[in-house]
C-alpha cells in the first residue's frame, strides 16, 4: 500500500451520522485483533483495510488503530489532528470518519535519525531515536488512553502493528508490536509477503525471535501476495503447521491494479506509461524527503496521463506538467534538486511553454526564499528559492492542519482536501490565488498563479482526487479530450474487491473466532 486518503466531506457527513452500536449481529464480532507482519510491506494495512470493510458490511462498528506510525504521508482527521495515511484509509474501509485515537502516536522522519513526534495529532517534539527511545513510557500511556476510548466506543477494533516483531533490539519499551499485545492482551495474527520469496523462513525465523508468551499470541499466519497454482504450496503449509503448531488462516492472491493510497514508500514502478494516443506527460522529481505522494495517485491511475518519478541519477525527462511535490524537509531538498540539475532543466521546461505545479513544500520552492530562524527543519538560515513565483516563506512552530473545500482558480472547479504545513507564505504572487477556499461562509486565498499561467502553487493536499478539479488541472496543463475519472470511486472498488478477495480465499470463521 501505499501516508490514506482523505475521506471526502459528503462521505464524512455520512459516517458521522452512523449510530455507534450498529444491532446485535455486531456481538458475534466484538473484541480485539492485531495484525503483525514479519517485515515492512508485508501487508499488514492492507489487511486491516480489508477486514475493516468485511465487518463494516456486517453492520459492525469497527475502527482501526495503529499504535506507533512513522511515515511521511498523513492525512487530517475529522477532529483537526494528523495520522497516518493508511489509518485514513481504514476509516474509510470501515465506514467511519479519520480519526486521531486511529493513530496516536506518529513518527515524521526528518533526517536518517530524527523525526517529528505527534502525539494525538499535534506536534510534541523533534527528537533523535535514542531520545524519542527514553520518551516511550509516554508515549504508550497515549497508546492505551487512545485504545481504552476505542475500546469502549466500539465493537470490534482491529490492530496494525509497524514494521516486524522480530527486532528485538527494539522489544525494549516496544509499543508497536509484541510490546502493545502483551500490555493489552492482544491475540496476533502474521502477516507474510510469499510475494518476497522464502516465506516459510519469514514466518518460522520471526518465531524464534519472539518470547514463550509473544509466541503464544500467534493464532494464525496469512500469506499474502501469491502468485500460481495454490495445490502448489500445499506441502509447505502442512509442513509449517506441523513445525510452529499454528494454523495458516489463508492465502491471498496478488491482486494487480489496486487503488489504495501507500502508507509511505513510493510505488515501486515509477513509470506509469499512458493507454492511447491522447495522453499528457506528467513528471514529479523523486525527494529524498518527499511528503503526501498519494496526491498523485490519481494522476497514475488516469489511463491517459504518462507518469514519472524521475529518481536521482536520472536525466530530466521530456514532459508537459512538472510537479515539485511536498516534502518534509524543503530547504535540503531543494538544495538536492539542484544538485541533480533539475532546476537548471525545470528552467528550461518553462522557456519551452511547459507548466509547473507546486504543493505545500513544492509551492514554497517556487519562490524567492524559504526562511528558517529556528532551525525547524534543520540547521537554521535561509535558502534562495527557485524564483518563479513572487513569494517567499518562514518556517513557524506552529503547524497548520486543515481539512477544506473551495474552488480552483483554474476553471473555477470545486475542490476538496486538506493542508498540513509548517509556513507562511507572504508575496505579491498571492494576489493571484490558485484556489478560493470556503471557510466558515467566507473565501480565503490560497496559493499563486503567476502572470503568465505558466506556473501554479498550493498548500491544498488532495488537488486530483476530485473529478472536476482533476479534468480542471489537466485543462490548464494543455491537456484536451481527457475522459473524466472519479479518483474516490476507484478507491471505493479496490476497497470492495479486497474485502471479496478476503471472504474468498480466508477462513473467517475461525480469524473472527481469535477476537478477544
Amino acid at each position: 500500500m501505499g501516508d490514506i486518503v482523505r475521506v471526502p466531506d459528503a462521505i464524512i457527513r455520512v459516517m458521522s451520522e452512523i449510530p455507534v452500536n450498529f444491532g446485535a449481529s455486531s456481538r458475534a464480532y466484538r473484541g480485539t485483533l492485531m495484525i503483525q507482519g514479519t517485515s515492512s510491506d508485508a501487508g499488514k494495512s492492507t489487511v486491516v483495510a480489508g477486514l475493516c470493510r468485511l465487518l463494516y458490511r456486517e453492520g459492525v462498528r469497527v475502527a482501526p488503530f495503529k499504535p506507533q506510525n512513522m511515515a511521511l504521508n498523513s492525512a487530517v482527521t475529522a477532529d483537526g489532528g494528523e495520522i497516518g495515511r493508511a489509518q485514513a484509509l481504514q476509516a474509510q474501509a470501515a465506514g467511519v470518519a479519520p480519526h486521531t485515537d486511529f493513530n496516536p502516536v506518529l513518527l515524521k522522519p526528518s533526517s536518517d535519525r530524527g523525526a517529528q513526534v505527534i502525539i494525538g495529532g499535534k506536534v510534541m517534539a523533534d527528537l533523535d531515536a535514542r531520545a524519542y527511545h527514553e520518551y516511550k513510557p509516554r508515549a504508550m500511556a497515549a497508546v492505551l488512553a487512545a485504545y481504552e476510548r476505542l475500546r469502549t466506543g466500539y465493537d470490534t477494533v482491529l490492530v496494525e502493528g509497524a514494521g516486524s516483531p522480530a527486532e528485538v533490539n527494539l522489544r525494549s519499551r516496544d509499543i508497536a508490536n509484541m510490546g502493545f499485545a502483551e500490555a493489552v492482551d492482544a491475540p496476533v495474527l502474521l502477516v507474510a509477503d510469499i510475494d518476497r520469496g522464502g516465506v516459510f523462513a519469514q514466518l518460522l525465523g520471526t518465531l524464534a525471535c519472539l518470547s514463550d508468551s509473544e509466541r503464544a499470541r500467534i493464532k494464525g499466519f496469512v500469506i499474502n501476495r501469491f502468485r500460481g497454482d495454490p495445490s502448489l504450496l500445499t506441502s509447505g503449509l502442512e509442513w509449517i503447521e506441523a513445525r510452529t503448531g499454528v494454523p495458516v488462516l489463508g492465502v491471498l492472491p496478488y491482486l494487480h491494479g489496486l487503488h489504495l493510497d501507500g502508507e509511505d514508500m513510493l510505488p515501486g514502478e515509477r513509470h506509469k506509461a499512458a493507454s492511447g494516443e491522447t495522453r499528457l506527460r506528467v513528471a514529479v522529481p523523486a525527494l529524498p524527503r518527499i511528503s503526501n505522494h498519494t496526491d498523485f495517485d490519481a494522476l497514475r491511475a488516469h489511463p491517459q496521463v504518462d507518469f514519472r518519478y524521475v529518481s536521482a541519477g536520472e536525466s530530466w525527462p521530456a514532459s508537459d506538467l512538472v510537479i515539485l511535490p511536498g516534502s518534509k524537509h524543503v530547504r535540503a531538498d531543494l538544495a538536492w534538486l539542484r544538485a541533480q540539475g533539475w532546476a537548471t532543466a525545470m528552467a528550461r521546461h518553462l522557456r519551452y511553454g511547459g507548466k509547473v505545479l507546486g504543493i505545500c513544500g513544492g509551492l514554497q520552492m517556487l519562490g524567492t526564499a524559504i526562511h528558517d530562524p529556528q532551525g525547524l527543519e534543520g540547521e537554521a538560515g535561509t535558502t534562495g528559492g527557485l524564483g518563479w513565483l513572487d513569494l517567499e516563506t518562514t518556517m513557524e512552530a506552529q503547524k497548520q492542519l486543515r481539512v477544506v473545500a473551495g474552488r480552483l482558480s483554474a476553471g473555477d472547479a470545486p475542490v476538496t482536501g486538506y493542508e498540513i504545513h509548517m509556513g507562511v507564505t507572504s508575496g505579491a504572487a498571492l494576489e493571484r490565488p490558485a484556489v478560493w477556499l470556503n471557510e466558515a461562509g467566507t473565501e480565503r486565498a490560497d496559493g499563486a498563479r503567476s502572470a503568465d499561467d505558466q506556473v501554479m502553487g498550493t498548500y491544498l493536499h488532495g488537488l486530483f482526487d476530485t473529478p472536476q478539479a482533476l479534468h480542471a488541472l489537466l485543462t490548464w496543463a494543455g491537456a484536451r479530450d481527457f475522459e473524466a475519472q472519479d479518483y474516490n470511486a476507484l478507491r471505493e472498488a479496490s476497497l470492495d474487491r479486497l474485502a471479496d478477495s478476503f471472504a474468498a480465499h480466508l477462513d473467517l470463521p475461525r480469524v473472527w473466532a481469535c477476537l478477544r
